[in-house]
């Protein structure tokens, strides 16, 4: 096991720092680093808008923010093993905040763009891990840093899927944000084809799941060899939903163990990511926490892409939430060995679901939250 660190300047725009990192998904793009299975990855990452968001920053600066430059990324990291069908295991270990963050509305984007329509900023002050901001008066936000984006790389067929049903939502009027060159990084050829971050996909992406803080490990399917993680984003806290578009934006220094588990996604059927947190049982207690995320879960995710005929019903929470049951009812069924039919009347008493992000079109995300400690 190893140690490697990827240092970036948090006050330097993507494009200006070489080899460093993207801002869109291609399985072309070439790795800036190549791990070992159970190697520890200390990396630094850059806020969501880039570096275009500053202390001084104004709400009538948010009309000129460049969009195309959204979800700088660090990586794509190359985990040595790592193949189509295996499932890249995820630990994050620490998460690092700075003291300045932001939270805008950007005209436009978001769950009630057609009602908010006015551009918005709040400066937050990070001290002793709480955000504060003069901009929302006595106001005090305890921190809870995650990554808002985590993935691996799309292979060449599921981008080819992706694009394909993206573009046929865009004809029918979706909310779709297509591939384009505008701001992207890299350039060249692969912006044309690449997926834009914006949404979730099948590979992870822009999941702004907020469980997914320090002592969780997050379970991500292998497309392509290597994997190709990377991840950006960062938030200091969050609402489950992120309904305006943005959490508590800011730069970090993520740390994560990399860990290849051979051929589960193939055995299991995992096709979305899915995570956990194991946290130590107190003696003397029974019965199962009101709240899982206080204790062990373990929670599965759907999007709103049809499992079965591969039709994106844009901005479907039926649908995702069907997709997040669908998986969470197979992983019980494989982890305990309950028939389907046990699992689905399983989830139906003990599984919590979470809408937990809206804005990031065309794919909504649900998650279903299975507490661990219902079982002995």
């Amino acid at each position: 096991m190893a140690s490697v660190r990827i240092e970036l300047d948090q006050q330097l725009p993507l494009s200006k720092q070489p080899n460093k990192g993207h801002n869109r998904w291609h399985p072309d793009i070439p790795p800036i680093q190549v791990v070992k299975s159970g190697d520890v990855v200390v990396m630094d990452t850059l806020d969501a808008f880039d570096c275009q968001i500053v202390p001084g920053t104004q709400a009538s600066d948010l009309t000129r923010v460049d969009l195309g430059r959204v979800h700088p990324l660090t990586g794509p990291i190359y985990v040595e093993g790592a193949e189509p069908g295996d499932i890249l295991a995820v630990d994050v270990l620490n998460i690092e905040a700075p003291s300045f963050a932001y939270t805008v509305n950007i005209p436009g984007f978001g769950f009630l763009r057609d009602s908010m329509k006015e551009p918005f900023i709040v400066h937050w002050n990070i001290q002793n891990n709480t955000a504060t901001s003069p901009d929302l008066p006595k106001v005090r936000i305890q921190g809870n840093p995650f990554m808002g984006v985590m993935g691996t790389s799309p292979s060449l067929e599921l981008l080819r899927i992706i694009n394909e049903r993206e573009e046929k939502l865009k004809m029918q009027g979706g909310a779709v944000e297509l591939p384009s060159e505008h701001g992207a990084v890299p350039t060249g050829h692969l912006a044309n084809v690449a997926v834009r971050t914006i949404a979730p996909h099948e590979t992870g992406g822009n999941v702004d799941i907020k469980q997914l803080t320090k002592g969780t490990t997050v379970y991500l399917p292998v497309y392509v060899n290597g994997a190709l993680f990377s991840a950006g984003d960062a938030h200091f806290a969050q609402g489950d939903n992120e309904c305006c578009g943005t959490a508590i934006e800011m730069a970090a220094t993520l740390t994560v163990r990399l860990r290849v588990l051979k051929g589960e996604a193939s055995r299991t059927g995992q096709k979305d990511i899915s995570f956990s947190r194991e946290t130590p049982h107190t003696s003397g207690t029974s019965g199962h926490c009101l709240s899982p995320l206080h204790g062990s879960f373990y929670a599965t995710t759907g999007i709103c892409v049809d499992r079965e005929t591969g039709v994106n019903y844009s901005e479907n929470l039926t649908v995702a939430t069907k997709n997040a049951l669908w998986n969470m009812i197979n992983y019980i069924h494989h982890k305990y060995g309950f028939s389907i039919l046990q699992a689905y009347c399983l989830c139906s008493v003990a599984v919590d679901f979470h809408v937990s992000q809206l804005p990031d079109i065309p794919n909504v995300l649900v998650s279903a939250i299975l507490p661990l400690d219902i079982f002995e």
